[in-house]
């Protein structure tokens, strides 16, 4: 079926998703999810690029090692610290890993050129909210602490992610200024989650849009979160946070077709309103995940463009 919103790239996604028989993500088991969401790779992604340098890290966490994965772009001089993004994968907080992101982590470390340090957090429905938010701010500190042998200067970090990625890189960017660092120069928050309840309007107008309905959505949540209590918790909500001041400078990017689409917009003019530089690109006709699908969506990167611009903006490289 043909949606004249949609953008053609985001027409043949669709029209791809329908075509494959893929099951909805509600109606699998997590472990079968998470199998679904990384095949999607092979097809969606172009070949990843070649970097610098990869290296398979270790993080110390709150319950568990955390694994990590650091990219040095091509262009990020060895020779003396580089800054660095912190990233963290989308997926619900119940799929994805370093391997389903790596393409895009590999594209923004050169396209910066920085290093980015991809986290593997714990998923859900095993370890639930807020365990995902514990390793994501566990990891940033971790980078911090060992910048110097890891080539990083400590004093340019950004946090970036997708989705629930996004929320993740939110929740740390505030719990870094309300618990005395690590210090972050940047967020960028692509498509995030940013209030729990759903209430805004695109989450009913784009409620049947491939590949993230709202059954879809409802269904990760369900997964994610402890009980409905936990969803006016900053953590969850960053949108629901008592105080947005003096948070770093924030790129957002939406897509014009997601259900998060309203939500990541009133979380840019929550920014604004609160005084912190607010950068928002709005990507017309796009789909939920669009930045992860380089090999059959051209906005992807221009995207990730958009975003090593701020970055290097942020780091003072431009």
């Amino acid at each position: 079926m043909t949606d004249a919103r949609l953008h053609p790239d985001a027409q043949k996604v669709v029209d791809l998703i329908v075509a494959s028989g893929r099951p909805p993500f509600e109606t699998l088991t997590p472990a079968e999810a998470r199998e679904v969401y990384l095949n999607s790779r092979l097809v969606l992604q172009p070949d990843p690029p070649p970097v610098a340098e990869v290296l398979n890290l270790t993080a110390d966490g709150p319950a568990a090692p955390i694994p990590l994965r650091l990219y040095r772009g091509h262009g990020a001089d060895k020779s003396r610290p580089q800054p660095a993004v912190i990233f963290f994968h989308g997926g619900g907080w119940v799929i994805g890993d370093l391997e389903s992101h790596d393409q895009p982590c590999r594209a923004l470390a050169n396209a910066t050129p920085s290093i980015v340090v991809a986290v593997d957090y714990r998923l859900a429905p095993e370890h639930r909210f807020p365990a995902a938010v514990d390793d994501a701010i566990a990891a940033t500190r971790w980078v911090s602490q060992h910048a110097a042998r890891l080539g990083i200067d400590p004093a340019r970090l950004a946090v970036a992610g997708d989705s629930a990625g996004g929320n993740l890189a939110a929740a740390v960017s505030i719990d870094a200024r309300d618990n005395g660092g690590p210090s972050i120069v940047g967020q960028v928050l692509i498509y995030p989650v940013t209030d729990m309840h759903f209430g805004h309007p695109s989450h009913q107008a784009h409620a049947a849009q491939l590949p993230l309905t709202r059954a879809a959505l409802q269904w990760f949540i369900d997964h994610y979160l402890r009980g409905p209590g936990d969803k006016d918790d900053w953590r969850a909500s960053p949108l629901r946070a008592a105080d947005l001041q003096r948070l770093p400078p924030a790129l957002v990017i939406t897509a014009g077709l997601d259900p998060l689409c309203d939500e990541g917009e009133a979380y840019a003019s929550a920014l604004r309103r609160a005084g912190v530089r607010t950068e928002h690109a709005r990507f017309e006709g796009q789909i939920h995940g669009f930045v992860a699908m380089g090999k059959m969506v051209a906005d992807a990167d221009r995207a990730i463009g958009r975003a090593a611009a701020f970055l290097r903006q942020a780091f003072g490289t431009a």
